[in-house]
């Protein structure tokens, strides 16, 4: 596996230092994430399918002095680059703190369901959901020794199968992304299923959506980075007293931040 040789001596990973995994880290929501991650002291491992968009990400980072990060090449469509991302891992710590499933595609043009290819639906769905499934049980050997385990999977409120079905939302008569959308609500089923089974556990696990931020993802259209990075964090870092197995858009509901599956 190809990996960043000539930046992992600037990086010292303390003995006890807290971890964290973050997938598609080299731009946008990701690399927010791994800003404010860094911000808090976390030691962080920056997944990039691209090992130079990476490597560009990482120096951008420690040009603001956040050194405690190293890059990774992680596909989560190919499970030999996902095997080979957590054993690196699991050679330099004993556990691993919070997972990020951040990575994601939208599908492109057509997205409509009387439209999209079959073709398209399956890409999807293959990087958006079987992608967080690769990686996760992937990753969960080396969370399990980690006193506070959280995982959060970036979701969006588009897979919301009661707010998709209700007139008086807002977005309701606005574009549907049928292929995007999908692919969401599948996650948002792993999510309550992963979250169950873990439920007699340290682990936390929630569905989080960023709200619409300005990315390569949207054009460049909508609220700030720093805005979506902050709403991951909350749940990346919440304590043993904090939800499970539930589904939050701040951008839709607030007040509670919590919105219906």
């Amino acid at each position: 596996m190809e990996t960043t040789k000539n930046t992992r001596a600037e990086a010292h990973l303390k003995h006890d230092a807290k971890t964290a995994l973050v997938s598609g880290a080299n731009k946008g929501i990701g690399l927010e994430t791994v800003r404010q991650l860094l911000q808090k002291g976390i030691y962080v491992f920056m997944g990039s399918r691209d090992i130079r968009q990476g490597q560009q990400a990482l120096e951008r980072l420690r040009a603001e002095g956040l050194k405690e990060a190293e890059v990774l090449v992680l596909d989560v469509n190919d499970t030999r680059s996902v095997e080979a991302a957590l054993a690196y891992i699991a050679g330099k710590t004993t556990h691993l703190d919070i997972l990020i499933n951040n990575a994601g595609i939208h599908g492109g043009m057509p997205y409509t369901a009387l439209e999209a290819s079959t073709e398209q639906f399956s890409a999807v769905l293959e990087t958006n959901l079987l992608g967080v499934v690769r990686l996760t049980q992937a990753a969960l050997k080396l969370m399990k020794p980690s006193p506070a385990p959280r995982i959060v999977n970036v979701s969006s409120s588009v897979g919301s199968l009661s707010l998709q079905s209700t007139p008086d939302w807002p977005a309701y008569h606005q574009a549907k992304y049928a292929v995007y959308a999908s692919s969401k609500a599948a996650l948002n089923m792993y999510t309550i299923h992963l979250a169950y089974e873990l439920r007699d556990s340290a682990f936390k696990v929630n569905a989080v959506c960023p709200g619409y931020t300005k990315t390569d993802f949207t054009g460049h259209q909508g609220g700030e980075v720093e805005v979506a990075g902050r709403r991951i964090l909350k749940y990346a870092l919440i304590d043993r007293e904090g939800p499970s197995g539930k589904f939050f858009s701040e951008e839709t509901n607030p007040e509670t931040e919590e919105i219906p599956w």
